[in-house]
């Protein structure tokens, strides 16, 4: 683990903070190996059904630690590294990202890996690698051109310029602004109402999304039809219509 990494468990919601503000929780080596194995420990916890990744000071995270990129003895051993990025890709557990402030380059990438952006009023996001000489490698151009169209993917990617909140909730990279110190308490409400449904099918929710976004369109529904029947033949699925039926909360149990 590394201490600027910090993790906190509200309820089922667990929250991990990257926390190097000087740096603007620029990601070291030790921080991503400490990312990989939080990643980890939620996807093997049944105590931790929703997850929130945000970050201290000014940034959410200026992306990977530029000072440390030469440390590596060839690109092979860069290219196959333990990244955070890749990390975050294989949680099943939704991820709600609080972005309190600058998303760039790796933690912009971060951020699209999240399902849900929340972002404050002082965030801001660019695909800066461009101004550096190199591109994103963890995903940047695909889930951009998918969360915010291709046109407005290429004007990020290209010039590497910095988008505001305000044009960020425009184009849909994320879903709502909130001032400064509104930001964590509405992802621990939205987190906390995530937790409470039913765990299975949040999950598969979360994967009906990724087929949605890499399957035809055909083969997505299909997919969905099938992990439907899967959730329908679970203990939380009768759970919920029983506790519909007798007008009561229902009590998910993961089974």
């Amino acid at each position: 683990m590394s201490e600027e990494v910090q993790f906190e468990q509200h309820g089922q919601v667990a929250v991990i903070t990257l926390d190097r503000p000087a740096k603007l929780n620029a990601v070291t080596a030790g921080m991503s190996d400490a990312l990989v194995g939080l990643a980890r420990h939620c996807n093997d916890s049944d105590d931790v059904r929703a997850v929130i990744l945000t970050g201290t000071g000014r940034a959410f995270s200026a992306g990977s630690d530029i000072a440390e990129l030469d440390k590596y003895p060839t690109p092979w051993a860069f290219r196959n590294r333990a990244d955070y990025c890749d990390a975050l890709k294989v949680l099943r557990k939704p991820i709600v990202a609080a972005v309190n402030g600058f998303a760039l380059g790796g933690g912009l990438e971060t951020a699209l890996i999240c399902d849900i952006r929340l972002a404050s009023s002082t965030a801001v996001f660019a695909a800066a690698e461009v101004k550096l000489g190199w591109i994103g490698g963890g995903g940047m151009s695909a889930l951009l051109t998918h969360t915010v169209g291709p046109g407005n993917a290429a004007l990020m990617l290209m010039t590497g310029d910095p988008v505001d909140a305000q044009r960020a909730l425009t184009w849909g990279l994320v879903s709502e602004v909130l001032e400064p110190d509104a930001l964590l308490p509405r992802a621990l409400e939205l987190a906390t109402t995530i937790a409470s449904r039913a765990p299975i099918a949040v999950e598969t929710a979360k994967a009906n999304v990724s087929a949605a976004l890499n399957m035809p369109l055909e083969q997505a529904v299909a997919y969905e039809r099938d992990v439907q029947t899967i959730c329908f033949a679970t203990s939380d699925a009768a759970e919920g219509r029983a506790a519909f039926a007798e007008k009561r909360a229902p009590r998910f149990t993961r089974t």
